[in-house]
């Protein structure tokens, strides 16, 4: 009996921290568009700031920024089989290419090496990755 009473006594007290827990819901990302919107305070106009857009696997396909001229920058992502980013197009205000990045990863799935070139493929530079932690 004092054996029941305590697993019921551990039971509840486990269950009450998950009563005032609710569970976020997790965004569906595929084929979505997302839209940020500037709005001034004073006259309540709105301009667009912002567009992101995800294809049918939920990846970002698109980043665009705006700025009151219109397009500030564009960015394009390409994937791998293995579902990383392999490629990253940059484009300017004038929606022209300016930058193509190539990226390599380590083991851990952690970007390792991101090459940079110009629009007619020529290597700009090189980025290394270093990840360093601190053991406890």
């Amino acid at each position: 009996m004092k054996r029941i009473l305590t697993l019921i006594a551990l039971a509840l007290v486990l269950a009450v921290p998950a009563l005032g827990q609710t569970a976020t819901p997790k965004i569906n990302k595929k084929n979505l568009v997302i839209k940020e919107w500037k709005t001034d305070p004073k006259s309540g106009a709105k301009s667009l700031d912002h567009i992101t857009t995800f294809n049918a696997d939920g990846k970002k396909i698109e980043e665009i920024e705006y700025n009151a001229y219109g397009q500030k920058w564009r960015k394009r992502f390409e994937y791998g089989a293995d579902g990383k980013c392999t490629k990253e197009y940059l484009y300017n205000e004038r929606n022209k290419l300016e930058t193509v990045r190539k990226f390599e990863y380590n083991e851990f799935g952690r970007k390792k090496t991101q090459y940079n070139y110009d629009p007619k493929g020529k290597l700009v530079s090189i980025k290394v990755y270093e990840y360093l932690t601190e053991d406890a």
